[in-house]
């Protein structure tokens, strides 16, 4: 294979797909020659244009609906779906036959994301994909709307940067890595969406973002995309005469986002709508989340419109006469957003959980709390101690601090297009550090907010070069796998359970990390449960650390495997002696080894949802 000519950039987002590339030919230093793709795809029934993103909606079509080559691009003939602009619109009329928010269905372990589920509410009688395949055709038509506009330089032989949250648990990113491989993705690197958006804004200022930030900077990065509320923390340090800056924190994965203030917005609608006599019907009330979101964009980004027209359509015979038509104005969007999901609170304030009912509908598992400010708080807290054991880091926090203090803001995703949200989080923290005595936070100016996460990915794959400034920290949670301890039966009581770190926090991807010399029983030829635990808070454990006791706020849970090892001659229940060996991948995915005594055999347990292990 020829060596790359671009770095390419792809943000695999809940509501819009990106693509941004680096030419490493035009590139120097902290100076690169960088654009966006615009994205060839439908806008409508045999309409073809370029945007400059695609919206990550599936639209599935009935056989009848459309003629045979009403879908079809300039790579490929008919088809029987359709992604970007042209789902998006003709799904908000018809919206059992909508795709959306697969990025989130695809980390959620409630659910077998290799089964065909979506649209989650459909009919029976209309078809269904998995969110695995709905990513695969979403970056498919990335990767061939690359090809299309660059015959020359194959989308194939070019570096490869996928974004993900930060949030992404291994399962989460091993499937995202699996879906770009199976669309054509080669060599692919994962990167978590918050250093992507950080990565952009040093790309953009052209070298001069050292004058906005310095060393003993804390850079809070909060990141309000369709489907996720991510929140990381990047220290800027000074080693050897350079600044370097290091992530030393990542929030917990938190299901809140633009897709929770569409549906609050149909609410407040379909209220005012009730008060005038007409009760949407729960299709209705779908296809209203569908055009508040469009509405929200609209005034999000254009100040001078004050109200937009919203129009439902009837599932009637008298489709017109039948249709709702209201509006959304600026003041209810205001009202909605601000006070229902970025109140001001004190920092002591925590995400509120509530009794769950004992039934409830087969959904995705949205934070119970849609409160930013309060998952924030909770973030800092936690987070309290998190620059302890960082060298080169002066004025580090003060002593008594009750949650760590940032001392710079960068905000990411469409949301904050409006000044004020940006205002009310800025006010809401800084409130919280006056309050301890401490500087008031600034906002790093320039961000771009809708393209930052794809350019940023494309700078990635230039710095790793070795051009530019390279964000450094590592996988963001030290993991752990599950021991069960040998005792003998006792009624009504299970065996205790130690927890084995083998990837500690910041370990680096395309690194390896033997375990001490103690051996552990493999069950083989029966399935057996592997059960695995993550950590954004103990940052001092390493390789090899047996933990017997850990609290709630410490470890959390991952999901389960369950797997049959293969027996390769030996009797199906046998324990077999093992070493254990991990291996954080280039593309940034987690591999578990184990390797029996004596023999050259490796089972490999990844940290995914395939229900398999391999020899």
């Amino acid at each position: 294979m020829s060596e790359p000519r671009y770095s390419i950039g792809i943000d695999l987002g809940t509501t819009h797909c990106a693509l941004s590339y680096v030419d490493f030919a035009g590139s120097d230093g902290e100076k690169t020659t960088q654009d966006v793709l615009p994205i060839t795809q439908l806008t409508a029934p045999a309409t073809i244009d370029d945007l400059p993103l695609l919206p990550s909606f599936l639209y599935l079509p009935h056989a009848s609906e459309l003629a045979p080559f009403d879908l079809g691009l300039p790579w490929t003939g008919a088809r029987d779906f359709a992604v970007g602009e042209m789902a998006r619109s003709r799904g908000a009329g018809t919206p059992i036959r909508l795709v959306s928010s697969a990025k989130s269905w695809l980390c959620h372990p409630g659910v077998d994301r290799r089964a065909a589920i979506l649209p989650n509410d459909a009919p029976p009688e209309v078809s269904r994909v998995s969110p695995l395949e709905t990513s695969i055709r979403y970056l498919t038509h990335l990767r061939e709307a690359w090809d299309h506009g660059h015959p020359d330089a194959p989308f194939s032989e070019q570096e490869i940067t996928v974004t993900i949250p930060a949030s992404f648990d291994p399962a989460a990113r091993e499937l995202t890595a699996e879906a770009a491989q199976a669309a054509g993705y080669a060599g692919m690197t994962l990167l978590e969406e918050p250093q992507a958006a950080l990565y952009s804004w040093i790309q953009k200022s052209g070298g001069q973002w050292r004058k906005q930030v310095r060393v003993g900077d804390i850079i809070l990065v909060v990141d309000v995309g369709g489907g996720t509320t991510d929140l990381s923390l990047i220290a800027v340090i000074e080693r050897e005469g350079n600044l370097e800056l290091h992530r030393v924190a990542v929030g917990e994965h938190i299901l809140l986002g633009g897709d929770n203030m569409d549906l609050a917005l149909a609410h407040v609608v379909a209220r005012k709508l009730a008060a005038q006599g007409t009760q949407p019907d729960p299709w209705q009330l779908r296809a209203l989340t569908y055009a508040c979101r469009a509405a929200k964009e609209t005034l999000l980004t254009d100040a001078a419109t004050d109200t937009v027209p919203l129009v439902v359509p009837s599932r009637g015979a008298k489709l017109i006469g039948g249709s709702i038509r209201t509006e959304l104005t600026r003041a209810e969007l205001t009202q909605t957003i601000l006070e229902g999901f970025f109140p001001q609170v004190d920092s002591t304030a925590r995400p509120v959980s509530r009794a769950r009912a004992g039934l409830t509908q087969l959904g995705l598992p949205y934070a119970q709390d849609a409160a930013v400010t309060r998952h924030l708080a909770a973030f800092l807290g936690r987070q309290v101690a998190a620059l302890a054991e960082l060298s080169g880091l002066p004025n580090a926090q003060p002593e008594g601090a009750s949650f760590l203090h940032p001392t710079a803001v960068l905000f990411n995703g469409g949301v904050f297009k409006s000044p004020l949200l940006v205002e009310r989080i800025l006010q809401t923290l800084n409130g919280w550090l006056a309050a301890e005595g401490a500087a008031p936070a600034r906002l790093l100016e320039g961000a771009d907010l809708d393209l930052a996460v794809a350019r940023g990915a494309a700078y990635y794959g230039y710095v790793k070069r070795g051009q530019g400034v390279r964000i450094r920290g590592g996988i963001a949670r030290a993991f752990y796998i599950a021991v069960e301890s040998a005792m003998p039966a006792v009624p009504g009581l299970e065996p205790p359970i130690q927890a084995l770190c083998v990837a500690p926090f910041g370990m680096e991807e395309g690194t390896d990390a033997e375990l001490p010399a103690q051996e552990f029983g493999l069950v083989v030829g029966e399935p057996v449960h592997f059960r695995f635990f993550g950590s954004s808070v103990r940052r001092q454990d390493q390789v090899g650390t047996l933990l017997d006791y850990w609290s709630p706020e410490e470890l959390q849970e991952l999901d389960e495997i369950e797997a049959t090892l293969p027996t390769e001659g030996r009797s199906p229940g046998e324990i077999v002696a093992v070493k254990l060996h991990a291996r954080v991948t280039e593309a940034g995915t987690l591999e578990l080894e184990a390797i029996p005594r004596g023999t050259g055999e490796r089972w490999k347990v990844e940290f995914d949802v395939r229900g398999n292990a391999h020899a």
